[in-house]
């Protein structure tokens, strides 16, 4: 009976030991890039004012935002694909002359989701009012999808970074035990390529006003691996 109990504590002892054990692991981090021509542009532009009375600058900023709205109305924007961003009415007041300038200003980003219309658009919004344009950002409808095939591009090249490492470890790798995400949240970067602005060209036609290259799209994974003894 005591040599039963014996034994059962010593398996006891082995199980416990084992399982304190750490898992063999191989840690491995993966890249993953697409790259792809945008389908919209998010404008930015502003309508500013100026003059010694601040009552006559907003009233001629508010009539110069009306036609711009209405122009944009026009080119049949979706209410949701426009917004006014900022609006400022200062003071620039001049102590040598002892005179007050005042500037007013609005500010409406436009999605524009038609790159052929980009001229059109810019024109008719430079003759409504629009004299300051602070920049464009282009963008892809299908952002969710190119992120996915992104973090799947990461985890073939963790995948591959693994095989590499443990060839050479003369081990087998088993299934991921930890996988983590590590892409940061942010816009796309901008590409710019000769084959990408020549399809730009195209599409704009004859103005070749709008160089639109690509957008890069980046994800980054970090893989855990059960490693497992050479056979």
């Amino acid at each position: 009976m005591k040599k039963t109990i014996l034994l059962f504590a010593l398996l006891f002892i082995s199980a416990a030991h084992a399982q304190d054990r750490p898992i063999p692991l191989l840690t491995v981090n993966g890249e993953g890039k697409v790259r792809v021509a945008p389908d919209q542009v998010s404008i930015s532009v502003s309508i500013v004012s100026n003059g010694t009375k601040s009552a006559d600058v907003k009233k001629e900023n508010d009539t110069k935002v009306d036609a711009v709205l209405k122009y944009i109305k026009k080119m049949n924007i979706a209410k949701e694909n426009y917004q006014t961003q900022r609006v400022s009415l200062y003071d620039n007041y001049d102590y040598e002359k002892r005179k007050h300038n005042y500037q007013a200003t609005q500010t409406i980003t436009v999605l524009l989701k038609d790159l052929s219309k980009y001229d059109e658009l810019m024109e008719g919004l430079t003759d409504t009012g629009v004299n300051n344009i602070s920049g464009i950002e282009f963008k892809t409808s299908m952002l969710e999808y190119h992120k996915s095939e992104a973090r799947k591009s990461a985890i073939r090249n963790a995948r591959l970074k693994a095989d590499d490492l443990v060839s050479a470890l003369g081990q087998s790798l088993g299934e991921a035990f930890t996988v983590v995400d590590n892409s940061q949240i942010d816009y796309p970067r901008p590409m710019y390529n000769e084959m990408a602005m020549k399809m730009a060209d195209s599409v704009m036609g004859r103005n070749e006003t709008l160089a639109a290259g690509e957008i890069e799209i980046t994800a980054n994974v970090s893989v855990s691996y059960i490693l497992k003894p050479g056979k």
